[in-house]
């Protein structure tokens, strides 16, 4: 029957997930701790963290190539990002890429850059493709594109991350700029504040919105399903995105007034958190798509049963009208 229900999932997914369809949350939520603890997700999420910073330091190489080559100055943009990851990346964590950042500027060339580029889509690449294994877990689906085809959907899959990535930044780094401007076109200080404050607010809307379609691309390309609807902004992704914020922040305060895993770790304390923050956050993901997973099985288990009900009343009516007569 789960083979059914699972079969029925991959091949006819909801138009809305946020139709439960008079199905109570707490099922829901039973379901998906059950299926969390059965798929070892927190395992898989470990997984998940190594290759994330495993994706990080090339990824980092080809950032800072870029900036040595584009021009000294542009440091200065490189700060201004480090600020908003400081929001939720701990400090000391941020201090290890910070490190890595000053090692490797000093010989940025084009050569180290394009072997940066390709070693950064790659190893992000390996990244998506144990997304891509996790969330067949979840879909209890097995991989039926061949190694060539799934590593090209990888990679393909990798570079719309990537822009999204940079479009996130880039709105943050724009709404800075043009709260500068306000400041000096604008002379009267509360309106310049205002406007200044409305542009940062557009910024972290825009922000919002692109981290949802990231999401949203990963839940639609990753699991091998036999079809798949597009949703925007599901449960799962709304679940994953609140706790992903609240995870970060957390660890964050935690770090800061629990300063004791140095006494643990030693020198290798930042990379700890470093790898703990990638850890939660390949957590947030999976169990985002894990919620998805069993509103969709919930769904096709009430849509199977009625549909069998029903069969089964159509076969037993003639039945009845005969014994009647």
């Amino acid at each position: 029957m789960q083979r059914h229900i699972w079969d029925f999932v991959s091949r006819f997914p909801l138009r809305s997930l946020w139709n439960l369809e008079g199905i109570p949350v707490r099922v829901i939520v039973k379901h998906t701790w059950r299926s969390l603890l059965d798929d070892n997700l927190a395992g898989r999420a470990a997984e998940l963290g190594f290759y994330f910073i495993f994706a990080l330091f090339p990824s980092l190489f080809t950032a800072t190539s870029l900036l040595g080559m584009a021009a000294r100055s542009a440091s200065r943009i490189y700060y201004t990002l480090l600020g908003y990851l400081a929001i939720v990346i701990p400090h000391d964590a941020l201090g290890t890429v910070l490190d890595t950042f000053n090692q490797t500027t000093v010989a940025a060339t084009g050569g180290k850059l394009t072997f940066g580029l390709v070693a950064a889509i790659w190893s992000a690449s390996v990244g998506f493709s144990a997304i891509q294994d996790s969330l067949n877990v979840v879909y209890r689906v097995k991989e039926t594109r061949s190694y060539i085809a799934a590593r090209l959907s990888a990679i393909g899959v990798t570079i719309i991350l990537m822009v999204l990535i940079t479009l996130m930044l880039a709105s943050l780094l724009a709404a800075d700029f043009f709260e500068r401007i306000c400041h000096v076109h604008i002379y009267h200080h509360f309106l310049a504040s205002a406007a200044g404050i409305a542009v940062r607010g557009l910024a972290w809307l825009f922000a919002i919105i692109l981290l949802s379609l990231l999401f949203a691309v990963i839940y639609y390309f990753a699991p091998d399903v036999k079809a798949s609807n597009w949703h925007w902004l599901t449960p799962g992704s709304a679940v994953g995105i609140i706790g992903w914020i609240l995870a970060s922040m957390g660890l964050r305060a935690y770090v800061h007034f629990f300063n004791n895993y140095t006494v643990t770790y030693g020198g290798l304390g930042a990379v700890i958190v470093l790898l703990t923050w990638f850890y939660l956050t390949g957590l947030m993901l999976l169990l985002g798509a894990e919620i998805n997973s069993e509103i969709e099985a919930v769904a096709a288990a009430k849509r199977l049963l009625l549909t069998e009900q029903s069969s089964l009343a159509k076969a037993t009516a003639p039945d009845t009208s005969t014994h009647a007569a």
